[in-house]
């Protein structure tokens, strides 16, 4: 329980930092990576990383994983044709594929699995969409609806309450 009320403050937060919306955009971006490929491919490992490394959304990449994660499920049958039609239907990549799958490190990308490379190139494809509605999404949040949430009665009684001044006291 706590830990969702976490995920969801940590989110908020995200939302309200003085982050600008691209770093937000682009977390979302890649947890829409983690969300729409199987989570134990070897790609997710530099996933993972990228986030890790570079100066992007946390809360965002755990928001993007968290609304790609139903849709990833739901395409499997569409990244699915996609991989197939990559990797049997399309005889000119043949070397390519042949190529990957017999180099050491590549071949633990499992670049043979018609779902991991359909979801992948589905990503790949979706990823530049998803930051710009991300990017446009939390700067339109940011311009029109967090000055309405923080005027409205609701929003000043809690943050006036006793028990969220002992909740911030408590915050790192």
């Amino acid at each position: 329980m706590f830990t969702l009320l976490k995920i969801i403050q940590s989110i908020t937060r995200s939302l309200h930092s003085e982050g600008t919306p691209a770093q937000v955009a682009v977390g979302v971006a890649l947890g829409a990576a983690l969300g729409l490929t199987p989570l134990v491919s070897p790609h997710n490992l530099l996933v993972v990383a990228a986030i890790a490394l570079f100066n992007v959304s946390v809360p965002g990449a755990i928001l993007g994983l968290l609304v790609a994660l139903p849709f990833g499920f739901m395409l499997d049958p569409v990244f699915d044709a996609i991989g197939k039609a990559l990797l049997l239907e399309a005889p000119v990549l043949t070397p390519l594929w042949t190529t990957t799958y017999n180099t050491p490190l590549l071949s633990l990308a499992s670049l043979n699995n018609t779902v991991v490379l359909g979801s992948l190139i589905g990503w790949l494809v979706l990823s530049l969409p998803i930051f710009y509605a991300a990017r446009f999404g939390v700067a339109r949040y940011r311009a029109t609806l967090h000055p309405l949430v923080a005027r409205s009665k609701v929003y000043q009684a809690v943050r006036a309450s006793k028990l969220y001044n002992l909740y911030r006291l408590f915050q790192p």
